[in-house]
């Protein structure tokens, strides 16, 4: 076997595992946004705690929906994935100083959407320049 096909047979691979990884991702961040979106009374009362109001719930359910669709499009997948690494940087932050919970789960979601954002880079680009 040639190294040719050796290196698009990773390639192929690599980009299959990737989409895999942003379809679920996704999927996390659409469960994440509906009980914000439906006025679960968990969330709700989380976002009393924030403090900021409940506008801030609907705000950000709709940028996790966005979010979401944005990682299946293939022309959006690396800029949505930036975007919701900035989202999961403001749930980290308000988990520690306005909730005073663990910001574990965003800090974890946060490494997945920045590794997607770094292997969709070139697309970033390419979105940026037009």
């Amino acid at each position: 076997m040639s190294s040719t096909m050796t290196t698009a047979r990773r390639a192929r691979t690599g980009s299959v595992a990737l989409w895999v990884v942003q379809v679920v991702l996704a999927a996390m961040f659409v469960m994440a946004a509906l009980p914000k979106l439906s006025g679960d009374q968990v969330m709700v009362e989380i976002f009393d705690a924030v403090g900021v109001g409940q506008w801030l719930r609907y705000v950000v359910g709709v940028l996790e929906i966005a979010g979401a669709i944005g990682l299946l499009v293939p022309r959006l997948c690396g800029l949505a994935a930036l975007g919701l690494s900035f989202l999961l940087v403001g749930a980290a932050l308000t988990n520690i100083f306005a909730l005073g919970a663990s910001p574990a789960i965003p800090l974890g979601y946060l490494l997945v959407a920045a590794v997607i954002a770094w292997f969709r880079r070139t697309s970033i680009l390419a979105v940026v320049r037009r």
